[in-house]
């Protein structure tokens, strides 16, 4: 498979910011090609960056700006074939079972036995997903950034992170790792970064899109950890900035691939 990809953001900062930019396609092995620019721009030129690694293939690109600044971010790749499916280490598994900031799994525990009760493995996974699915209305700039799993429920709406986070939750408080992952999403609609889960059953990670709204085997991960603190495509670590445009793309080179929710599917 021939997947294509695309991010333009344009943003402003205060002065003494810095800022933590995941827009790149992780690193994992076994693609047979991946060909990437990252350009980043602003009135005094070229802008410089670090390149930090996180977990799972992911990487950052931090960057300073002393002064107030328009930054331009331009980014596009193209991959071939497929990443080989990751191992998953026994301390990843205990850190994605326990509660996060947003995905408070402990506050849930009572409604995960009584909604699954017994329910395990494979069929877990399929439960959850369902389970969210109808539960929740996709509403867009129905949530704000401050919502965990708890919040979303109380609600009933959400975005794509919202449903990662709850069904995150409830994989969490039946002893299920799991973990969000931001992907480009081919198939998106409206196109946007996406968000999904992975949960490790049968000793492999495998991904639920509680949403619906994409076919998993096309997705490309971006960065993936304990909710979407640790997965957010522009942060500060200092100062602040205003986010004033974002394009996304994300396309495959023929058909996109069938959905069928029902199955397990991991993301490569």
């Amino acid at each position: 498979m021939e997947r294509t990809v695309a991010a333009r953001l344009v943003f402003k900062t205060v002065a003494e910011t810095k800022v933590a930019l995941a827009v790149s396609v992780a690193r994992n092995p076994g693609y047979s090609s991946l060909d990437e620019t990252l350009s980043v721009t602003s009135g005094e030129g070229q802008v410089p960056l670090t390149e930090l690694s996180d977990h799972h293939g992911g990487r950052f690109h931090y960057m300073e700006f002393a002064d107030p600044a328009e930054v331009t971010v331009d980014y596009s790749a193209t991959v071939r074939g497929f990443a080989e499916p990751e191992d998953a280490s026994r301390m990843e598994l205990i850190r994605y079972v326990r509660p996060s900031r947003y995905a408070e799994s402990d506050r849930l525990l009572p409604t995960a036995y009584a909604e699954f009760g017994g329910v395990q493995g494979e069929e877990l996974l399929q439960a959850v997903r369902h389970w969210v699915y109808n539960e929740l209305r996709y509403v867009s700039g129905s949530s704000r950034g401050t919502d965990g799993a708890v919040e979303t429920l109380l609600n009933r709406r959400g975005v794509c992170r919202d449903y990662a986070h709850l069904a995150i939750s409830l994989l969490r408080a039946k002893n299920v790792p799991a973990r969000l992952v931001a992907v480009y999403a081919p198939g998106l609609s409206p196109m946007d970064f996406h968000a999904v889960a992975e949960a490790h059953i049968n000793g492999a990670w495998h991904v639920i899109d509680p949403t619906g709204l994409a076919p998993r085997e096309s997705m490309l991960r971006i960065t993936a950890g304990r909710d979407s603190s640790d997965t957010a495509f522009l942060s500060t670590v200092g100062g602040s900035l205003s986010l004033q445009d974002m394009r996304i793309t994300a396309v495959v080179n023929g058909e996109l691939p069938f959905e069928d929710p029902d199955k397990l599917a991991v993301l490569r």
